[in-house]
């Protein structure tokens, strides 16, 4: 069976998961993207012990709309093994906590799905993002015989890193990116709940965002990179940021411009976005969006306000592609930082795996067992190209 085959397959039943790190404001995000997914049932929430014991809706002040009923009286338990059965796991815990709890885990056969930076850059470990680079996901095969286990860690990147990685991915593609800058404008919500202090945020813009410009420079260079054997080999970039912290409630845009191994016109590069169509892998998964890139030709756009939402979310806005003064093109992308950039992407890496059969521990729910790095090889591309806003 085909990634595409698996996607249009119903499931006997509804995979169950866990949440660890729920009750924060990215462990929210999973409990709403997760209601009513023809996939996957929330059936565990974790957090830290200051909570456990009480019921989700005891221990959460909720941020956004309502909380899903089917949640409200689940008991919070802790991010143990002995807490949690389930074989699926989206960890939207702190970085400061996250690596040892994401490994045991893993060590006990769990497939589990990281939102933080504590693994991202091992080169058995897939910093993914399906459109973009469905075929690093096999080297989970590696990262198991090298590790011992038969579960699996798989990330998604620093939320910035993700809104530029997918509009690069169709030039990277095709002329290879040699040279990139980038200037972000990232929302309050990426701190987290509550955040940045009002009185330091409000009318101001912050320069400095803590550890962020080392991470989104290094996980460029490994999002554009290849599968090399067992293991992910960063792309040959040189990549250098600014990354701010703006007053906008969500939605992170990314500012670049970017020099490639030969010369590239603003034309040639806004024609290639405009056919790209991400890859064949990640088709028809329930998350992803119809279209990965929104490419508008507004001089004003994209926009937080006007475009965060596009997709359900999931479609980074890419605009203002033209020439640069230094290097061959510039250009601007938009997308939501807590979607797209934390708990969508992670639901659509985990989609990923399912569709392709990588996961060991879910055939009673698929109802026959598939064996899958071979089934997802290449990010080729798809039947649909992006559409002009």
């Amino acid at each position: 069976m085909n990634a595409q085959e698996a996607t249009q397959s119903p499931l006997i039943n509804k995979i169950p998961v866990a949440v660890l790190g729920a009750t924060g404001a990215v462990g929210q995000t999973f409990i709403r993207l997760l209601e009513n997914h023809p996939w996957f049932e929330v059936k565990e929430v974790a957090a830290s012990q200051r909570s456990e014991g009480k019921t989700y809706a005891e221990a959460t002040r909720w941020l956004i709309g309502e909380m899903p009923a089917t949640v409200a009286n689940l008991t919070v338990v802790s991010c143990t093994l002995d807490a949690i059965s389930s074989p699926i796991v989206f960890s939207a815990l702190d970085s400061s906590v996250a690596g040892e709890v994401e490994i045991q885990f893993a060590q006990a056969g769990r497939a589990v799905f990281s939102n933080a930076k504590n693994h991202r850059m091992a080169s058995d470990v897939p910093l993914l993002i399906p459109e973009v680079n469905a075929d690093h996901i096999s080297v989970v095969e590696a990262q198991r015989k090298n590790r011992g286990w038969t579960g699996s860690i798989v990330t998604n990147s620093n939320c910035a890193a993700a809104v530029a990685a997918v509009a690069l991915a169709p030039l990277h593609e095709k002329y290879k990116v040699k040279n990139l800058f980038l200037s972000t404008m990232q929302a309050i919500s990426g701190a987290g709940y509550p955040g940045v202090a009002s009185l330091d945020i409000l009318a101001n813009v912050i320069p400095y965002i803590n550890d962020e410009e080392p991470k989104v420079e290094a996980e460029m260079a490994k999002l554009l990179g290849s599968v090399q054997g067992n293991k992910i080999v960063d792309a040959d970039i040189t990549v250098t940021s600014h990354t701010n912290r703006v007053p906008v409630e969500n939605g992170h845009t990314v500012c670049m411009s970017v020099q490639f191994e030969s010369r590239v016109t603003a034309d040639e590069a806004y024609q290639t976005i405009k056919s790209w169509k991400g890859a064949n892998a990640a088709l028809n998964l329930p998350t992803r969006p119809e279209f990965p890139i929104a490419l508008t030709d507004a001089v004003d756009r994209p926009q937080p306000k006007r475009d965060v939402e596009l997709g359900n979310g999931m479609t980074v806005t890419v605009g203002r592609v033209r020439s640069d003064n230094i290097f061959d093109i510039r250009l601007v992308a938009m997308g939501s930082n807590t979607i797209r950039g934390a708990a969508g992407g992670s639901i659509l890496n985990a989609e990923l795996m399912v569709a392709g059969g990588m996961l060991t521990n879910i055939d009673e729910f698929v109802g026959h067992a598939t064996s899958g790095a071979s089934k997802i090889k290449s990010a080729s591309q798809s039947e649909s190209g992006v559409p002009t806003v």
